[in-house]
């Protein structure tokens, strides 16, 4: 009852088209129960040959019920799944939100592919809870009733027999079959979870597991997880067809006791004889709703485990929250600085150690250094996913901790290495960046990325398609593509994370070329593990593993202390536990 008062909570905006469904469902559901009571009376009363003026009223009263039945079933599903959708669509929204917050510092423990199943998958469990629970269980629990008290008043002990299999049917039934499948239907949702990750997972590191070998390994995974997938399932389908064949013997039992209370009562004259049709046939109609009872309350337990990955999600920390009283951007040319940072990505662990950067307005800074060191880290301080665990983070003297994450990726914008084209045009791609740019500023954009003239000499120009993820372009094309829309975008700092990465040498060397000099007047964060040609930057700041150097690094002075392959900068200086270190040529 928990997981539904979840979702009628979540219905309050939809509350007008429930109504109306639950409604409109036990009208359809009454119309069914009264045409099969009024056809029965009608077929008995008909046999004795009355006049038929006499059965004009239960021949309009079949044609009302039949027609009643479609009408009302309709306006059921349609403002029952309206009801749904509004639902769904405004839950999947705020799921997605709650990700957009959460990604991607709060998102270090979950698979892609899981969360897809979340987003997808557990989303759409609320559909089923709405359309095929709720709705089901109210329609049964008011007609139910109604058709006990007709037949009672007909035939008290047929109206108790038929009380009793409801019973059975309708709170029985779902207890036992709650308790016997609830360890199947709680696994059900992570499995159709793990498949999926695990599914996504093979499909893109597909080339990586067969250059190892792998691939076996991995699909031998998945098998595991789609048997024990299977066995759950069959386990839930196992008890919902013992849930069916004891509403079907309860329908039977009631059908017969109904018939042999009622030919009692019609010898002994306290029963007419037309009625006797209308007691036992009414419990065909009554049940055949019922019947929806079990399967409600089976993807109620399914939806429960569902709804609880939803809840995970929702109760996941924010690793970067908004304060309550947001101060505005300062105003003036941005200044960003790191001063003495500890920071990390999992709770209790630190990438950096009191890392401390300067970024000033339009100097270009290289931040070079070996994988894991943390120099992603440093990026996803600077744009605000992530909050420092020691020390600040300040944009003209204001801690960004005091400002909207939006505010502050409105300045200092980001460019990773798998920056996302989606499978659409150029234009399309280009214009996230600024939805209502011209198109003299779009070829602006693309001149300044150096793929202009590639983009003129295509037969659909603007209008070509990028393909999925980008890959109808070459790797520089993917990176230049996604520079063009971060400059179109305008930010007056640019985070550059490892834009060259995955290139050939040449291939990198004339990007980061081009990155440099179409950035020129911004300031710009280069970050790169690579050492060679950097001298268009003004400082260059060497991050060592673990967020530090060692001491004895710069125990023999700057000169010892200067690695022998940076090249001659203007300014460089390489991050050390506490601050940085003047290091001049």
């Amino acid at each position: 009852m928990s997981v539904v008062g979840a979702v009628l909570r979540l219905c309050r905006p939809a509350a007008g088209s429930l109504v109306l469904s639950v409604l409109a469902g036990v009208g359809a559901a009454g119309a069914a129960v009264g045409l099969m009571a009024t056809s029965a009376w009608l077929i008995s009363r008909a046999a004795q040959h009355p006049p038929v003026l006499h059965l004009m009223v239960a021949i309009v009263a079949v044609r009302a019920f039949g027609i009643g039945r479609g009408v009302l079933r309709y306006v059921e599903r349609l403002t029952g799944h309206d009801a749904a959708f509004r639902v769904l669509g405004a839950l999947r929204v705020r799921t997605f939100r709650r990700l957009e917050r959460l990604a991607p510092a709060g998102l270090a423990g979950y698979r892609r592919g899981d969360l897809v199943a979340r987003l997808v998958d557990d989303v759409e469990s609320v559909l089923d809870v709405i359309v095929r629970v709720v709705l089901p269980i109210t329609v049964a629990a008011v007609t139910g009733l109604g058709s006990v008290v007709l037949v009672a008043s007909l035939l008290p002990a047929a109206g108790a027999a038929l009380a009793a299999g409801l019973v059975i049917v309708g709170v029985g039934v779902p207890l036992v079959q709650s308790a016997a499948v609830r360890r199947a239907d709680a696994r059900l949702a992570p499995l159709r979870g793990s498949l999926t990750a695990g599914t996504v997972d093979l499909l893109r590191g597909l080339p990586d597991l067969v250059a190892c070998g792998a691939v076996g390994d991995t699909l031998a995974q998945l098998d595991r997880t789609d048997r024990a997938l299977l066995a759950a399932a069959r386990r839930s389908s196992a008890t919902a067809g013992v849930s069916a064949a004891v509403t079907a013997l309860c329908t039977g039992l009631s059908v017969l006791a109904g018939l042999a209370a009622g030919a009692v009562a019609v010898r002994s004259g306290a029963l007419d004889g037309e009625l006797l049709a209308v007691v036992v046939l009414t419990p065909l109609a009554v049940f055949e709703i019922a019947g929806m009872v079990p399967a409600a309350a089976q993807r109620l337990g399914a939806a429960r485990a569902a709804l609880a990955r939803l809840a995970d999600i929702a109760a996941a920390a924010d690793p970067a929250p908004d304060p309550a009283r947001p101060r505005p951007v300062p105003a003036g040319p941005p200044t960003v600085r790191l001063e003495a940072v500890g920071a990390g990505w999992t709770p209790g662990q630190r990438v950096l150690h009191g890392v401390s950067l300067t970024l000033r307005p339009g100097r270009r800074v290289a931040l070079v250094g070996p994988s894991g060191a943390g120099k992603s880290t440093v990026a996803a301080l600077l744009v605000r996913w992530l909050d420092p665990l020691a020390g600040r983070v300040t944009l003209n003297g204001v801690d960004l901790r005091e400002l909207r994450g939006d505010d502050v990726r409105s300045t200092v914008g980001y460019l990773g290495d798998d920056a996302y084209l989606f499978d659409s045009t150029i234009e399309a791609n280009l214009r996230i960046g600024r939805p209502g740019a011209t198109p003299a500023e779009l070829e602006s954009a693309l001149a300044e990325a150096r793929l202009l003239d590639w983009v003129r000499s295509l037969p659909q120009g603007l209008a070509t398609p990028v393909g999925e993820h980008g890959m109808a372009l070459s790797g520089g094309q993917r990176r230049r593509l996604a520079l063009a829309r971060a400059l179109l975008a305008d930010f007056p700092v640019l985070v550059l994370d490892e834009p060259t990465e995955h290139l050939d040498e040449q291939t990198a060397t004339a990007l980061t070329r081009d990155l440099l000099e179409a950035t020129r007047g911004r300031t710009v964060l280069l970050i790169t593990h690579r050492r060679t040609d950097l001298s268009a930057v003004d400082e260059v700041v060497e991050l060592q593993s673990g967020g530090r150097v060692h001491p004895a690094d710069t125990a023999h002075g700057t000169e010892a202390a200067r690695p022998a392959e940076l090249p001659p900068c203007a300014d460089e200086t390489r991050a050390r536990d506490g601050g940085l270190v003047n290091l001049r040529p």
